[in-house]
């Protein structure tokens, strides 16, 4: 995995019903690689994950080292989650959905979204969650326009980067 030549997953590719989780585990290979570049594991993104299912995000990397692939991971994850709510599968898409359309919940937090989005994305008028803020920043980090709106947009570059190729989209 080599986010110097692409982007992570985009954080709403899901993997046993989590938003976040494979986005997490690229940049936890990544780390491990040391091809990470700007991308960070266990950042505050990640912490979401790592809070609702309670798994330790150095004893996750103990498992990536081990070269262990998405559907390992997952089972490993469901053996080792340490969360009290042991959460079924209800649980788990109620907590992406959220996750998914979740937006900035301070003044602060959203003026840091304003301004992140006025250097990558001035013209955008649809991003408002951070996904949307993320997908854009990935997309435009490695080479796409981030010309819009449209009312596809969000659903263009979520789709391209589940491909985890880059991509120019026509129109974008």
């Amino acid at each position: 995995m080599n986010l110097t030549q692409y982007p992570p997953r985009s954080p709403r590719v899901r993997l046993g019903g989590y938003v976040i989780l494979p986005r997490m585990l690229d940049k936890g290979r990544a780390t491990i690689a040391g091809t990470n570049g700007e991308y960070h594991y266990n950042c505050p993104l990640d912490e979401h994950f790592l809070k609702f299912t309670g798994i330790d995000p150095e004893a996750l990397l103990v498992e990536l080292k081990a070269g262990k692939g998405d559907a390992e991971i997952l089972e490993w994850i469901k053996a080792n989650s340490n969360s009290k709510s042991n959460p079924t599968e209800l649980d788990i898409k109620s907590w992406s959905a959220w996750q998914e359309s979740r937006v900035p919940s301070s003044v602060e937090t959203r003026e840091y979204m304003q301004e992140a989005q006025k250097k990558i994305a001035p013209a955008r008028e649809d991003i408002g969650a951070w996904f949307d803020l993320l997908d854009v920043d990935d997309y435009v980090t490695f080479g796409g326009k981030a010309k819009g709106p449209g009312p596809m947009a969000s659903a263009l570059v979520t789709q391209t980067f589940e491909s985890l190729q880059p991509k120019r989209l026509e129109g974008f």
